[in-house]
């Protein structure tokens, strides 16, 4: 007879779920990451200016922000597997409203998805802590890895989907309904693969006991700004070199760098962590290739762009990666996991939607891009702050 873990599942199944598991994570990016390239097409057919346009990058974050805090109040009335089909059910009607209308369904849209993401990013950590509890640094490198893929790829496939199979924006949106879908197709069968249990305490004496905990608020600041650094550099990396007097085309391929090299970070980087029971050693590596690149970017005499703007996009990739991996280290249970998971991906999407519009004022006062790059250096010393102590071996 096979060898059942504690959940009651053998290999097969938990390979299965697995499978499951990285088909959620292929469609946490890509209804985000597609719509950037083709904002001057959608600009020009329905007339949006520049300010509702950006709303369709920030309004899924400030779901993120909102509905993560909630999310276990989902898990504890329908457990964490149909809490998941629920979102992917939101997720591709979200990616259909938004491309089948005008204005009021391209936001309406725009939300949904939103919010079906929100409960896939809060989710999957505390699937992993259930389910993978022993090959944790394993699997979160699988999954972030793979989330940055979905990302890479839809940023990459979108305006050729657009222009060059003559699908236009809507059409070009629209097929990542398709790759949803077929997530759904695939989850579905595991839903008998993880059992509902019995949650252990209340949705508010949960939140009361995290918001107490200096710890969390610590780990909340340290993913806010690792995301905010990141969305910093996925909004103006290219206008950033563009002013260096560098061609738009190679300002593109230079973003295009950063997120290849992210995978790779979000790939290697939990494996590592997760064979160590104390991470600081690793958040301080992070944080000094973090400022040594950034130092780079600011003194364009140096040279070597390529290799700043790679080994940010790795830290970057691979600081998200450390940062969902400390959530499912830090909980003692899967319920915990997601209670914590929740309220820190919550406060850290918030932190991280501010951003841009920052980093935007800063250079509209000064029209000098070095001090927004003081300030991610400034932003990467918090972090490391923060990170000395979420990286100890402890619970919350």
């Amino acid at each position: 007879m096979e060898t059942q873990d504690s959940n009651g599942l053998n290999k097969a199944s938990r390979t299965l779920l697995l499978i499951g598991v990285l088909f959620v994570a292929i469609n946490l990016r890509p209804a985000l990451s597609s719509i950037g390239p083709l904002v001057d097409m959608i600009r020009n057919d329905v007339g949006l200016s520049d300010t509702l346009l950006g709303l369709l990058t920030t309004l899924p974050l400030i779901a993120f922000g909102i509905v993560s805090t909630i999310t276990p109040l989902f898990t504890k009335r329908f457990g964490i597997g149909n809490t998941l089909l629920g979102a992917l059910i939101l997720l591709t009607l979200g990616i259909i409203v938004r491309s089948v209308g005008g204005v009021f369904e391209l936001y309406l849209g725009t939300i949904l998805l939103g919010i079906a993401i929100a409960f896939g990013n809060v989710l999957i950590p505390a699937l992993i802590k259930r389910n993978f509890p022993h090959k944790a640094g394993f699997v979160t490198s699988l999954y972030s890895g793979i989330m940055s893929l979905g990302a890479a790829v839809a940023a990459g496939l979108s305006f050729p989907l657009a222009v060059e199979f003559n699908l236009g924006w809507r059409g070009s949106l629209s097929v990542w309904a398709v790759l949803a879908a077929i997530a759904l197709i695939i989850w579905i069968p595991n839903l008998k693969r993880l059992d509902r249990s019995v949650p252990s305490r209340s949705f508010k004496d949960a939140m009361k006991k995290l918001s107490g905990s200096l710890l969390v608020w610590k780990m909340a600041l340290y993913m806010g700004l690792q995301s905010w650094a990141f969305y910093v550099i996925l909004a103006w990396l290219p206008a950033i070199l563009i002013d260096r007097g560098f061609e738009a085309s190679y300002a593109g391929w230079m973003l295009s760098l950063s997120q290849a090299t992210g995978i790779i970070g979000a790939i290697v980087i939990p494996i590592w962590a997760g064979s160590r029971k104390d991470q600081r050693l690793i958040i301080v590596s992070l944080i000094i290739v973090e400022v040594l690149a950034l130092l780079g970017l600011m003194i364009p005499g140096i040279g070597m762009v390529e290799l700043w703007v790679g080994l940010i996009g790795m830290v970057l990739g691979g600081t998200f990666g450390l940062a969902l991996l400390l959530i499912v280290l830090r909980s003692k249970d899967a319920e915990t996991a997601a209670e914590l998971s929740g309220i820190v991906q919550s406060i850290g999407y918030l932190i991280a939607a501010t951003g841009p519009f920052i980093v935007g004022v800063i250079y509209d006062l000064t029209q000098v891009w070095n001090y927004a790059l003081g300030l991610l250096i400034a932003i990467a010393i918090i972090k490391l702050v923060m990170g000395i102590d979420v990286g100890k071996d402890k619970k919350v």
